[in-house]
């Protein structure tokens, strides 16, 4: 395995992290002008037009971060103009996904938004032009050949659309709307103040972190570090860093965004996100910090069960359970595929009617897979690397069939993983200097991931295990034989035991610690060879 993984210093590191960005980074104005996206400066109009004549609008979202941020950024915003609007997100388990004929039902409106959803809600479509009611649908996700009957649609996905980039998400596709509704409405609103929550939506909604996302989230997590926003203090107050990484967001405030939706109501993150005091955000926060305990409970439970109804031959895993809990089936296709390699699929059955989440892996579009075989399905949306259905119990295995059927026609390189192994650094590399050249490459995500370092047959020294339940790990290795430094490589949630040899093959990130005050440099335990 070492013979082909390069030998680094930090100047040949430097240089081949240099190479990941085609151009310099963007500035905040050199971000494409939202008039760009189809039918943007028509719908602007259409809104700014409905709150001059005191019309009733109605917002309807989703109920992951990426529709909680675009809901929550629209909402500070018509409270800032001000003026009433009233905002729905569907709760998962009565309503289903997005603006939908049953949502409808409970809504009286002159003008209906979506953000983050709407682009296979041609049901819904009709139900508004029935009942005389605008729809505006914004979002980002894959448009099929038959779109909804709307006064308008944005989505940069969208075949007419000019919009230079495309891999942004519902709450980017929401907050360039708004910026032409502020012109047309000659507002003295500062768009940047909504920068904290959209990063947050990209770096969750896992968008490429390149080109304008890679400003917005850089700019963002800025704007989360001095913001006002009752939320945000409570986010920088409980990470207690001082600078919020992309990391940070992804793995400790996105998860517990997420849980609300997931578990109960997503109407308790958008809470937290609107909240006008610290006291009200801190209280929605407590409690969803509690939800994410319980997710992550169901999640391990799920997990068990759906790992042993794997089918081990099958180039994509379609797995299904009668009494898996619907709102933790993305996160366990997620850990099918960090187990297996594999895109994964994972339904929760109930009633003979079959939902679930797909998750994908290297260069493999899960969204055409489905897409190629929805003649089994009832409903299906989503992008390259994650994707929602529904199906009949009954029409499972047949589904699973053909998918495998399509997979298998692909070239195998498409399911490699993308975490590749960047190099492998000298003892005498790995310190706080190593550290300040990877913070001038964040933020780190999506196609521009963390650089990830190789220990080839390091000598394992020691293990301590550490935590309250002595769950983590941290190992001493010795990188070289005759090295007289040792590493320390933090192995979190994993008792690992010391093997026969002693010897120990993996990767490893360097990450920042920080502790009263202090920082330290962190060596996290990645793959096991």
């Amino acid at each position: 395995m070492q013979s082909n993984i390069k030998k680094l210093d930090k100047s040949a590191l430097f240089e081949l992290l240099s190479k990941r960005f085609s151009s310099a980074d963007k500035k905040l104005s050199q971000i494409p002008d939202p008039d760009l996206l189809h039918d943007a400066t028509k719908s602007a109009q259409k809104i700014a037009l409905a709150i001059r004549e005191k019309k009733k609008i109605t917002l309807v979202g989703d109920y992951d971060v990426d529709g909680v941020s675009a809901t929550a950024i629209m909402v500070d915003f018509f409270r800032q103009i001000p003026y009433p609007l009233e905002a729905i997100i569907p709760n998962r388990f009565h309503d289903g996904y997005g603006v939908s004929p049953n949502v409808l039902e409970r809504i009286n409106a002159d003008l209906v938004i979506t953000v983050d959803n709407g682009i296979a809600a041609i049901a819904a479509a009709q139900v508004c032009k029935q009942r005389n009611i605008e729809l505006i649908i914004t979002d980002h996700h894959t448009p099929s050949e038959i779109l909804p009957e709307a006064f308008a649609i944005v989505d940069p996905k969208l075949s007419a659309c000019e919009y230079p980039f495309k891999d942004i998400c519902g709450a980017q596709v929401a907050w360039l709307l708004l910026a032409l509704v502020k012109k047309e409405l000659n507002l003295n609103i500062d768009m940047k103040q909504f920068l904290d929550i959209l990063a947050i939506a990209i770096i969750a909604d896992i968008m490429p972190l390149i080109d304008i996302n890679r400003t917005l989230v850089q700019e963002g997590l800025k704007v989360l570090m001095r913001s006002s926003r009752p939320s945000s203090i409570i986010i920088r107050d409980f990470l207690n860093k001082s600078a919020v990484s992309s990391e940070d967001i992804a793995f400790v405030i996105a998860p517990r965004i997420n849980a609300a939706g997931r578990l109960e109501d997503a109407s308790i993150a958008l809470a937290f996100y609107t909240a006008t005091t610290t006291a009200e955000a801190f209280k929605q926060f407590e409690l969803l910090g509690k939800l994410n305990d319980l997710r992550k409970a169901t999640e391990a439970e799920c997990t068990k069960e759906a790992m042993a109804c794997v089918n081990h031959t099958d180039h994509v895993i379609v797995v299904s359970g009668e009494n898996w809990h619907e709102g933790v089936v993305g996160i366990v296709a997620a850990r099918l595929v960090e187990h297996f390699g594999k895109p994964s699929i994972v339904l929760s059955c109930e009633n003979g009617v079959a939902k679930g989440s797909a998750r994908s892996i290297g260069e493999v579009n899960i969204y055409e897979l489905i897409k190629a075989n929805a003649s089994c399905l009832s409903k299906f949306g989503g992008h390259k690397m994650a994707a929602g259905l529904g199906l009949l119990e009954e029409n499972i295995d047949t589904f699973r069939i053909a998918i495998n059927e399509s997979a298998s026609k692909l070239d195998p390189k498409d399911f490699l993983p993308q975490n590749k192994i960047t190099g492998i650094l000298s003892t005498e590399d790995i310190d706080l200097e190593l550290l300040a050249l990877l913070e001038q490459f964040e933020p780190f995500g999506e196609a521009n991931l963390r650089p990830s370092f190789l220990l080839h047959e390091a000598e394992v020294v020691s293990i301590k295990l550490m935590g309250a339940d002595k769950s983590h790990s941290k190992i001493e290795v010795r990188q070289f034989p005759h090295a007289l430094k040792t590493l320390e490589l933090i192995a979190f949630r994993t008792v690992y035991e010391m093997p026969e040899d002693k010897k120990i093959t993996c990767s490893y990130t360097v990450a920042k610690n920080e502790f009263n005050n202090k920082v330290s440099l962190q060596l996290l335990l990645g793959k096991i060879y």
